[in-house]
């Protein structure tokens, strides 16, 4: 049970409404959830007050009334995770129960002094929480790919159809042209510049990847049937927040908002099986526009070749596979494999690179094998393509162990590469035990 669902029965719980499941199912959330706990107490201290204060109104015909609006109000508030018939269910579980009958009395009394339009006010939505995502145009945001405590963290500023993205170690920076398909890649150390060609699979894949939650959130607009789960609160960076939860298929995007301000202050994505978070984020922020500019800042040295990243094969990826095996972990597959993973270990490889004994050209063409590899990778989960890794304990050589397999979009079979780098095509029922 998540903060939501138990905020949503904390009521029919008080009033003993739930069956034995229900009630040891809430009873355990209370003892590890201190903010559900909190509003357990202040809701059935709100009872109690409204149970004494009541009596006199109980019977109204305005009871009816008011208990009608209460009944629309929470209707509302749970259309996305309740069916049709809620409003209807709901009235009959209150008005069976003495207490919330003498509660809804003493409802209207507060209504008299501060009108009825106030039930329910304040309340942050997902409609006030979208806001700014459909609409702003600067964006300023931390981007981490993979686990919060070790993943590659990414400061990004985006103007439109540019990105700067700038690593933590500061020591690469990439600015993107999304509509042209360009990127400038600046080596701060070296002061070196180079364009790259970001055609096809990679520009969309970057496209997806920044305009995600954007998407998710119009499809929601346009969609509903598509539900929105309301995650109730927590304390994010010392703030009180509001979450709420859009799940599609093979995507999940997770909203967290200033419960006062409804401006978005964290965003979960869930991608396949690559977790992605944004924080730190500012909408609409002035920026200075050199810093999106495509042009290589003063001082800097523009190489005079073009690198083409705009197609990434398998053949790519398998390189990755080899250069961490060899040069990482000393001949062996890696425990996981994540873009996280892969992308923390981007300086490791780097390093091993520069101290080959080849020419700087070879080194660059390796580097950027590397890097589409890395490509061919990161665009499996969000183009839908299901993939698993099985290289825990796995000797580089050993041709007898799979040790990853996907099936490409539209095939009937899985490419399984194995310890030795070598592929087949294996149909699904001949697949190893995962």
């Amino acid at each position: 049970m998540n903060c939501g669902q138990c905020k949503e029965i904390l009521a029919a719980y008080i009033e003993g409404l739930l069956n034995e499941s229900e009630k040891r199912t809430i009873q355990e959330h209370l003892k590890d959830c201190s903010l559900c706990r909190a509003e357990f107490q202040q809701l059935r201290s709100l009872c109690d007050r409204l149970a004494a204060n009541g009596k006199a109104l109980s019977g109204s015909d305005l009871e009816s009334g008011v208990m009608d609006r209460i009944v629309r109000e929470q209707n509302v508030r749970l259309k996305a995770v309740r069916q049709a018939n809620v409003g209807l269910k709901l009235r009959r579980i209150i008005m069976k129960s003495p207490i919330t009958k003498m509660a809804a009395a003493a409802v209207i009394t507060i209504a008299v002094l501060i009108g009825i339009h106030q039930l329910g006010g304040g309340t942050v939505t997902f409609a006030d929480v979208i806001k700014p995502i459909l609409n702003a145009r600067t964006v300023v945001l931390d981007f981490i790919v993979g686990s919060e405590e070790t993943g590659p963290v990414m400061h990004e500023i985006v103007v439109g159809s540019r990105i700067r993205r700038t690593f933590s170690n500061k020591a690469t920076i990439m600015v993107f042209d999304l509509d042209k398909g360009k990127m400038l890649t600046l080596d701060p150390p070296s002061k070196g510049a180079a364009y790259v060609d970001i055609q096809g699979p990679l520009r969309e894949g970057m496209r997806n990847l920044i305009e995600f939650v954007r998407n998710a959130v119009i499809r929601v607009k346009d969609r509903p049937d598509i539900p929105v789960q309301e995650l109730g609160q927590r304390e994010i960076d010392g703030r009180k927040a509001v979450g709420f939860l859009v799940r599609s298929h093979n995507e999940e995007v997770t909203i967290w908002a200033d419960s006062k301000t409804a401006q978005p202050i964290r965003i979960e994505l869930l991608i396949g099986q690559t977790p992605y978070i944004l924080k730190n984020i500012e909408f609409d922020v002035p920026i200075d526009e050199s810093l999106v500019s495509m042009e290589p800042p003063a001082g800097y040295t523009l190489s005079d070749k073009q690198f083409d990243m705009s197609n990434f094969t398998e053949q790519d990826f398998i390189t990755v596979l080899r250069l961490w095996a060899e040069h990482v972990l000393g001949g062996s597959f890696p425990q996981s494999l994540s873009v996280g993973d892969l992308l923390s270990q981007i300086p490791v490889i780097g390093e091993k690179i520069g101290q080959l004994n080849i020419s700087d050209e070879e080194k660059t063409q390796v580097g950027m094998t590397m890097g589409r590899g890395l490509l061919f990778f990161q665009q499996l989960d969000p183009t839908g393509v299901t993939w698993h890794y099985a290289g825990s304990g796995v000797k580089l050589g050993d041709a007898s162990k799979a040790v990853f397999w996907y099936q490409p979009k539209g095939s009937q079979t899985y490419r399984v590469i194995y310890g030795d780098l070598s592929i087949k095509d294996v149909a699904p029922q001949d697949l190893p035990n995962k």
